[in-house]
């Protein structure tokens, strides 16, 4: 499944909180999130986006969930616990979390393909430089 190609401004007070002092926060915060979710209705699904991390790996993430565009989007950022599935796979040992916020509707993390993204991981994986 592809992901959902949705996009949102951050609102200013999600900014400010993002960057207030002696929060656990990225140095630079892009204003701009992009739903991480697979594709989904647009109708019934919120849209989400994570923006940081908790104190620990296993507590509870920040999330910004919005849904509508223009005057008539509502949103909100909360933290909100990690998706409990885990993905196993027998032959290769490998033990996969999902990436997702607790109680998503979409897709597992590992079920979402991001084309884009995929394209620049394979740039860094080759060692060749993304100008071709």
């Amino acid at each position: 499944m592809l992901q959902c190609t949705a996009v949102a401004l951050l609102p200013p007070d999600a900014v400010l909180r993002l960057t207030a002092p002696g929060a656990d926060r990225p140095e630079d915060p892009e204003p701009y999130v992009l739903c991480e979710l697979g594709t989904h209705d647009d109708q019934r699904t919120e849209h989400a986006a994570y923006l940081r991390p908790g104190r620990t790996p296993d507590s509870p993430a920040l999330w910004f969930f919005w849904t509508g565009s223009g005057p008539e989007r509502t949103h909100r950022a909360e933290s909100s616990p990690w998706c409990p599935a885990v993905l196993r796979r027998l032959d290769s040992g490998l033990v996969r979390r999902c990436a997702l916020f607790d109680h998503h509707t979409a897709a597992h993390s590992w079920d979402v393909t991001d084309p884009l993204g995929d394209l620049i991981a394979e740039q860094f994986v080759s060692g060749d430089s993304p100008e071709g």
